[in-house]
């Protein structure tokens, strides 16, 4: 082991201050030694920041059993987070603890989750048992498809990085926005593309990044960020970002609405609008929610313990907020009193975290996500209050198409959205590492629908989709399926940017 990076980590744990469990103090605390923690010092840590120090200290010092207790607080303050539980199932592997692996992965089966473990070395100390080809089997049944999605059209391959797509029922036609270029495409039904808004048209945009259509008003509400992805990128325009606001029957720039750039960092990175016609826009770099009050943007959601705003919905009636946190699942704010709420459900049977797209349909939320192990897109039912969920329908679940699913539009029944967004083929300033690489983006669609008079899944008992049986396990072990395109690794990399 490098000696200088466990001394580097050792005073790093040595620093970890139980004061630091977001509990307050009349005095400076006392720092302890963290190598010395039992497991009930660490279960009364409640600083997720604190805890992920502890996590990279213990790796580095090879302190498998408080990095065990480390890993399971966090998945337990983090109930939502599918890398964590995975991490400590590795970890309890890598202890050659076989009931508490085996105990982990199984209940991460009844959440839905899916692996193929069958020849992954790094669980090679708990191999060799009836137990663990039980678990092996079925991790490997859970990813496997199911639904009756399909892709819809393809857009042409290229440097252009489509991030965002929204639908004008008046033309019958798709909207587009590019990353790369700042353009605005018009695209048909066979993908077939003409330019509609360009940052040439005088309008000022920089790379597009979610887009909103309001068809009774006749408004296109674009989120633009001034980012290293844009090839005509100026120094003087970074942390630059904001709302641009369209005539959506003709593309004239009507408005736009920037937040101040000395403020650091700024991303607008999702957008929504109601059925009122009221607007919410995300900053996901700083997860804060604003909308548009008179001709300035008002903040309205600012929450400290968030970690990666996405995806946003809003009920028909115009009361209720939803949206996606990464990490951490879903949450919603009562717009009529102003008070923010986690919605309620049961992480033990339904996993939240690693939604990027949220859409309201029929008094449901559909929900695309990508940062879960099969990805799926699921329909979410909603209590009457609208502050938990009753139950869910997977809608599609780990379909080849899928390679990182992000941000869709509704059309009537239908969820068409971006099935294969292709961000990891960028590197950290902006440019495609290898444009030979690039595929063309699949639009998928998803029937909301689907399965519609069948009863779902209840909060209270939910399963996972299938079980394998007997004879689809045998078969799964001989024909030795494997997970989609690394989802995990492309998940991990779209959470960092």
């Amino acid at each position: 082991m490098n000696i200088k990076r466990m001394l580097c980590c050792a005073l790093l744990l040595l620093s970890v201050s139980v004061a630091m469990a977001d509990k307050p103090a009349s005095s400076a605390p006392a720092k302890r030694d963290a190598t010395t923690f039992t497991e009930a010092d660490v279960n009364e840590i409640t600083s997720i920041a604190v805890l992920q120090r502890m996590v990279a200290g213990y790796k580095s010092l090879g302190d498998l059993q408080r990095l065990s207790w480390t890993l399971a607080r966090l998945s337990k303050l983090n109930p939502d987070a599918g890398d964590l539980r995975m991490a400590l199932a590795l970890t309890y592997a890598e202890m050659g603890d076989k009931s508490k692996t085996y105990d982990l992965l199984l209940k991460m089966k009844d959440q839905g989750y899916g692996a193929d473990l069958s020849e992954d070395p790094r669980f090679e100390k708990v191999t060799g048992t009836e137990a663990w080809s039980y678990v092996v089997q079925n991790l490997q049944a859970n990813l496997k498809p199911f639904g009756e999605g399909s892709v819809a059209f393809e857009l042409p391959k290229g440097d252009t990085l489509f991030e965002s797509i929204a639908w004008d029922p008046k033309r019958k036609k798709f909207l587009v926005g590019s990353v790369r270029d700042g353009k605005i495409y018009l695209a048909d039904m066979q993908g077939n593309l003409s330019e509609f808004i360009s940052p040439a048209d005088g309008s000022g945009l920089w790379s597009v990044y979610a887009m909103a259509a309001d068809p009774a008003r006749d408004l296109l509400y674009v989120a633009s960020t001034s980012s290293l992805y844009f090839k005509a990128f100026r120094e003087e325009d970074f942390n630059k970002t904001g709302i641009f606001k369209f005539k959506l029957s003709t593309g004239k720039l009507l408005d736009k609405y920037l937040l101040p750039s000395n403020l650091g960092t700024r991303a607008f990175s999702s957008i929504t609008v109601g059925k009122g016609g009221q607007v919410f826009a995300a900053d996901g770099l700083n997860n804060q929610i604003f909308t548009i009050e008179g001709d300035k943007l008002k903040l309205i959601v600012a929450n400290p313990k968030l970690t990666s705003l996405r995806g946003m919905a809003v009920s028909d009636d115009g009361n209720m907020l939803y949206f996606a946190d990464y990490t951490l699942g879903l949450f919603g704010a009562d717009l009529k009193s102003g008070t923010g709420f986690a919605v309620e459900h049961d992480p033990s049977s339904l996993v939240l975290g690693g939604i990027e797209g949220l859409y309201w349909y029929d008094g449901n939320l559909i929900a695309i996500e990508n940062g879960m192990s099969p990805q799926r897109v699921i329909r979410l039912t909603l209590s009457a209050d609208g502050k938990s969920i009753t139950k869910m329908m997977p809608i599609d679940v780990a379909n080849p198409a899928f390679e990182v699913p992000t941000y869709g539009t509704m059309v009537g029944n239908d969820l068409y959205y971006i099935a294969n967004s292709q961000k990891g083929l960028y590197g950290q300033y902006g440019s495609v590492t290898d444009e030979s690489k690039l595929e063309p983006v699949r639009i998928f669609k998803s029937n909301m629908r689907f399965a519609w008079g069948e009863g779902g899944i209840t909060a209270g008992a939910m399963q996972p989709a299938r079980m394998a049986t007997p004879e689809e396990a045998a078969e799964m072990i001989r024909t030795k399926p494997s997970m989609l395109d690394d989802v995990e690794a492309a998940a991990k990399e779209k959470k960092q940017d």
